[in-house]
């Protein structure tokens, strides 16, 4: 059963990635005024690998920040040092920003270096320790345990890692079985990682596309639904409205369940997001 509009709503915020075109930049405009009827805590900017979007997340941000919304952009350790750290932090703090998603991030193709900081920690404990407490320093959570550890153990050692270094609450990565985030959750209390946990989720934009996210990221998608949504082949009315419906009947179970917040994976679209949250009672 769908949530009435009446049904108060668990905080919600959304994810962007930096345009890469004049045009992409004018879209983003349009979606972040679009979502941002559902009244977001906040929006997140990703960072690409090694900060190549470096300068582009910073626009991003700050066309966020000027609509009258609170932006948190994503900073990676991979390939930084801590002198370009710090001057990153400096620009945001410029720009009344204290809020960030601090993450190992990836190796460029072509980079043989990881830089000054190894681990997604290391980048916590640099920031808390260099930039005091008035940052909140969200994450990254696997539910199904991030694709290069093999040991679920090792993988929830690192995230409690993170935690203790000083990470305010996480974000997941998205996932498509709520008993792997109940899960997950229950297991990193009992390491004494009490942060919230907010669910990542990534509602079905293109089903083709997210199918090879998840295969990539060894991320289940359950076989009923896949089988569903091939079926549909290329009715692609059938596949938009089972997709809104299977992540809608996600978010209301995790929220039934006690999550804390969710956190939409936008693509940089609005139009399944807007109409999942408006299922779940957001605006």
């Amino acid at each position: 059963m769908t949530a009435t509009a009446s049904k108060s709503l668990v905080p919600i915020s959304f994810e962007f990635f930096p345009p890469n075109t004049p045009v992409g930049d004018e879209k983003l405009k349009t979606v972040v005024q679009e979502l941002g009827s559902m009244t977001p805590e906040f929006f997140s900017v990703t960072y690409g690998a090694g900060g190549s979007t470096r300068e582009k997340t910073l626009n991003t941000v700050r066309a966020i920040a000027a609509a009258g919304f609170d932006a948190a952009p994503h900073l990676s350790c991979v390939g930084s040092t801590r002198e370009s750290i710090g001057e990153i932090l400096a620009t945001y703090r410029a720009q009344n920003i204290h809020r960030l998603v601090a993450l190992r991030g990836d190796l460029p193709s072509g980079t043989a270096t990881a830089g000054e900081f190894r681990y997604a920690a290391e980048l916590v404990r640099f920031i808390r320790e260099t930039q005091g407490a008035d940052w909140h320093i969200e994450v990254a959570a696997y539910p199904e345990y991030h694709p290069q550890n093999r040991y679920a153990a090792h993988d929830l050692k690192h995230y409690a890692d993170k935690v203790n270094a000083g990470a305010s609450s996480a974000i997941t990565q998205f996932f498509f079985n709520p008993d792997a985030y109940f899960h997950f959750v229950d297991e990193t209390r009992k390491l004494g990682a009490s942060v919230p946990v907010v669910p990542g989720i990534m509602p079905f934009h293109n089903y083709g596309r997210i199918a090879q996210f998840a295969a990539r990221d060894g991320i289940e998608i359950p076989r009923w639904v896949a089988m569903k949504m091939e079926g549909y082949l290329d009715d692609s009315a059938s596949i938009r409205a089972f997709g809104i419906e299977v992540v809608t009947k996600l978010c209301e179970r995790l929220i039934a369940g006690g999550a804390p917040g969710i956190h939409f994976y936008t693509m940089n679209q609005s139009a399944v997001t807007l109409e999942i949250c408006r299922r779940l009672g957001a605006g």
